[in-house]
């Protein structure tokens, strides 16, 4: 099967919680869904088309090449999530 990803997605997913522990704040699902969405929209899209099993060599490869700019996304997007998050 013939898939199309956004490997950004999977380099956030993948860095988010290495970044978040450095962070005093809540890493409940909603919080950490919210941060992934922020830093993903402050980071330009990378889409790949792979058969299944080719995808994830193709993402880790890719990964570190982005891995600086999507730190400081993640980090970002944390700071403002914590300044003013979703839930009570």
């Amino acid at each position: 099967m013939v898939t199309l990803k956004n490997y950004m997605e999977e380099v956030v997913f993948n860095l988010i919680d290495s970044v978040l522990n450095d962070i005093d704040m809540c890493k409940c699902e909603l919080c950490i869904k919210d941060i992934a969405a922020l830093a993903l929209n402050s980071l330009p899209p990378k889409y790949i088309v792979s058969e299944k099993g080719e995808l994830y060599s193709k993402v880790n490869s890719l990964r570190s090449q982005f891995e600086v700019d999507v730190i400081s996304a993640i980090t970002k997007a944390a700071v403002l999530v914590k300044k003013t998050p979703r839930h009570k």
